[in-house]
């Protein structure tokens, strides 16, 4: 049976899976029901029995407390969900989503799968990066990477246009995630120039505030009964409408539905220019978030666009097109929406596996690789020398405090936009004489602006380093963050003044390396369909 390298796009309302084919293409991988994309909703039928995809998100209406959704918004928070008494962190529901995607391969095609890339929003910082990794460890998956949605995209872009060196702007609405990213293409090469985004802002932001328009046709209409929204199974209806309608109004110019609760019935119909109206404030966020990022890139040098690349499923909207272009003067091009990102995925775990193959020395493995993927000498070579340049999501530093006012602040060493890798040592120093221990706290930005309030500012990992005795104030200690190209966060703190080297690895991420492989164990038991 042939092993392949396959890309995941891990979305927050639906994720795909793709790998290369016998003539050099990313193709995305259906699911046993016959769709490209699988929703990202578990049900938890039983506590040895998962049920992931559209059967899932259907049983949301009857067992609202057995199924989960939006898991990806809580990865690298820590945040634990409670099933038939047992607590599920992000990290192990989203590998329950890892599963399907890979059973779905095996049963369709016959084809295993082991080694994958993992997509992420550009926006996500170090906690939900290593959150996805570790949740594609506890699925029983070799994760070699994981690269940002923009540069996936931009790589299927780059691929489709191979010649072309270009300036694009990446706006990219999924399901829960908003980013915007600017990316430079030249000979081949892609470039992150710089990237914002919002983790908390995507298409199911846009049903919410239907919902909430649903329900308020409903109380007014019938204000004899209780709200709709504090039944569970209503609410799940809601929900279900809301997509419906939003997604129907894509393509019509209004829509009607029939909201039912407690034995009542409220006939709402909606036009496009009302859906767009309630919403609106929603795209003006976006268009916020997207002017912040071309103000960042013109003072990086980059002031002009050649394309605007629509990227997520909730691009489609055609309110995003018309306000983009209306806003920026650029044309939008909306390409493959919903599985570009998971083919861009698999083309970058094919060429980086081929990468790695040549620098361990192993050309032959790779030219075979190369081969079965029908490629030629020409196409290997331009995957040899490809580089991808990125930039840190959001600025990373520790708490230090005032030695005069005792004030605590965070100083960053690592800044939003800074190029990757980074490895930035800088020299901090004790407060008191005889101080025996000194309390690492590794902060990551939390807001859309760096600052040095704690109150603006996320603690995604901490530990102990313990001083040598009989020092005095002021004794010196290196601290030293390693950000790589994924975007993965290595913190090391040390003493050097004895000769005796003390490191201490910061720990980021809810859930420790003993945690993942008890998991991986205790939830293999789990049947997933």
């Amino acid at each position: 049976m042939k092993m392949a390298v396959h890309g995941i796009d891990l979305g927050t309302t639906y994720s795909c899976i793709a790998s290369i084919d016998q003539v050099g293409r990313a193709e995305v991988h259906r699911n046993q029901e016959g769709s490209d994309t699988t929703p990202s909703v578990v049900f938890f039928e039983t506590w040895d029995n998962v049920i992931v995809g559209q059967t899932a998100k259907d049983s949301a209406a009857v067992y609202p407390d057995d199924v989960v959704s939006l898991v990806k918004r809580d990865m690298g928070h820590g945040t634990t969900r409670t099933l038939h008494g047992r607590d599920y962190t992000p990290e192990e529901i989203s590998a329950f989503i890892l599963r399907k995607l890979v059973e779905d391969v095996k049963v369709t095609e016959g084809a295993e799968v082991c080694d994958v890339v993992v997509t992420v929003p550009a926006y996500f910082g170090a906690a939900e990066r290593d959150a996805t990794r570790k949740a594609g460890r506890i699925a029983g998956l070799n994760v070699i990477d994981i690269v940002s949605e923009p540069i996936a995209a931009a790589i299927t872009y780059g691929v489709l246009n191979p010649s072309q060196d270009c300036r694009i702007l990446v706006y990219d609405l999924g399901g829960g995630t908003f980013d915007t990213t600017v990316i430079t293409l030249r000979g081949g090469d892609i470039e992150v120039v710089c990237t914002d985004g919002d983790h908390e802002l995507g298409g199911t932001d846009w049903d919410s505030e239907l919902v909430e328009f649903l329900a308020e046709r409903f109380r007014q209409e019938h204000p004899e009964v209780s709200d709709p929204l504090d039944n569970k199974q209503t609410e799940q209806d809601l929900r279900r409408l809301a997509e419906d309608l939003k997604k129907t109004l894509s393509s019509r110019m209004k829509h009607a539905v029939r909201v039912m609760h407690e034995g009542r019935v409220t006939s709402v119909e909606m036009s496009r220019a009302e859906f767009e109206s309630v919403t609106r404030h929603l795209l003006d966020r976006t268009i916020a978030i997207t002017r912040r990022t071309l103000e960042t890139a013109r003072s990086r040098g980059v002031t002009e666009f050649d394309h605007l690349v629509l990227v997520g499923g909730s691009s489609k909207m055609p309110a995003v097109a018309a306000a983009l272009e209306q806003e920026f003067a650029i044309v939008p091009q909306l390409r493959d929406p919903d599985l570009a990102v998971a083919k861009g995925a698999a083309l970058y775990a094919f060429e980086e596996t081929y990468r790695r193959l040549l620098s361990s020395g192993k050309r032959e493995q790779a030219e075979e690789m190369a081969l079965g993927a029908g490629l030629s000498a020409t196409q290997q070579m331009e995957i040899e020398k490809r580089t991808i340049k990125t930039v840190a999501s959001r600025a990373f530093g520790i708490v230090t405090t005032d030695k005069r006012t005792r004030r605590e602040y965070v100083t960053h060493l690592v800044h939003a936009n800074d190029p990757l890798p980074a490895d930035v040592t800088q020299t901090f120093y004790t407060l008191d004489d005889d101080q025996r221990r000194v309390a690492v706290e590794v902060m990551e930005q939390a807001g859309s602006a760096e600052s040095d309030r704690l109150d603006d500012n996320n603690e995604i990992g901490k530990g102990d380093l313990s001083i040598p005795p009989n020092k005095r104030a002021g004794f010196p200690l290196e601290v030293t963050f390693t950000l790589d190209p994924s975007g993965l966060l290595h913190v090391t703190a040390r003493e050097n003044e004895t000769g005796e080297r003390l490191d201490l690895d910061i720990q980021i991420g809810g859930m420790s390396e003993e945690e993942v492989l008890m998991s991986r164990t205790s939830l293999s038991a789990v049947q997933v369909s």
